[in-house]
């Protein structure tokens, strides 16, 4: 049977789930703006668009519910979804904070149904690659994770929704500090102990423009992470160091640039490492990708390989760091 699916908030996010469904149908979107809803109501037949969250993420005929509005609103969306028996994606961060993630894992459990995060980034081509190139054991032990995050903003990014605490939960630190902290836990495992600074350097708003971490696992594999909405050019990069290779990703296709994966293989004799490197600069898939897989660990009754634990865990640590600002 092919599974009904309900998408709450219908901006740009939303948007590219709707384009993105794996085979799964449309078949209900809500808004608080309608014309956004209806407007995305007809890129298929026989949608149908409303104001009222509530009716679609409830209603009978919707087995998936996915969230993507602004943070305040995930997890009470994502609760009520859950209560009355949908599988549910939500977007990063998941929550604005530990306490509401914790009552969406609550819900969770009481409905026995499957709940994926939106961390995406996790099935762009370059680090599906570099996973697997981790997973075989190509770079021996590991060491440390590098990366880097940034965006330039744009005219009046300081009094959009993310700006707002009450809104946002915070600024760039959970906005696109959770991917980063994400994909180096994806390879290096928890961590815990934390050292951050959130500061606002350049815009005129009461959250973080940029965000500085160094985070040890128990066995001190470290992650020394930075995001920024000051980088004027976008940027991705993530190195991933272990003691007989390094993988470098750079770029996430569009304004980031061509997806890259350079991998530094150390040779006995040491010097210049043996290196090859992977381009991908085709369409970003990571949105189809994830959802495919999201229907498989819903057929499989299986726990998302990115779930409410890592989005938890995420979100631990970025309320740490702002404790230490």
């Amino acid at each position: 049977m092919t599974a009904r699916v309900a998408i709450v908030g219908c901006g740009s996010i939303g948007q590219k789930r709707a384009q993105a469904l794996a085979g799964a149908r449309l078949v209900a979107c809500a808004d608080v703006d309608r014309q956004r809803a209806e407007a995305l109501a007809r890129s298929a037949p026989g949608v149908a668009a409303s104001d009222d969250w509530r009716s679609v993420a409830t209603h009978d005929d919707v087995d998936i519910v996915i969230v993507s509005t602004a943070n305040n609103m995930l997890a009470p969306i994502a609760i009520a979804a859950l209560n009355a028996g949908k599988h549910v994606l939500i977007e990063k961060p998941a929550a604005r904070s530990v306490t509401e993630i914790d009552g969406v894992i609550d819900a969770a459990a009481r409905a026995g149904r499957q709940v994926r995060v939106g961390f995406n980034h996790r099935y762009h081509p370059a680090l599906q690659k570099a996973h697997g190139l981790f997973e075989e054991g190509a770079l021996g032990d590991m060491m440390f994770v590098r990366g880097r995050y940034g965006h330039g903003g744009r005219p009046g990014y300081d009094r959009e929704w993310r700006a707002n605490p009450e809104i946002s939960g915070g600024g760039e630190l959970i906005d696109q500090g959770v991917h980063l902290i994400d994909l180096a836990r994806w390879f290096l495992g928890d961590f815990s102990r934390v050292a951050g600074f959130a500061p606002t350097y350049f815009w005129d708003m009461p959250v973080d423009d940029n965000a500085f971490m160094l985070l040890r696992t128990a066995d001190d594999r470290t992650a020394f992470l930075h995001v920024s909405c000051t980088e004027w050019k976008n940027l991705f990069s993530l190195e991933i160091y272990g003691t007989r290779a390094k993988l470098q990703v750079d770029g996430l296709g569009g304004s980031y640039g061509v997806e890259r994966l350079t991998f530094y293989k150390m040779l006995p004799e040491m010097g210049p490492p043996e290196t090859t490197c992977w381009e991908y600069p085709r369409g970003d898939r990571s949105w189809e990708l994830e959802f495919a897989e999201f229907l498989e660990d819903i057929r499989l009754d299986r726990a998302p390989s990115a779930g409410l634990a890592d989005a938890r865990a995420a979100l631990t640590l970025v309320e740490e760091i702002h404790r230490q600002r």
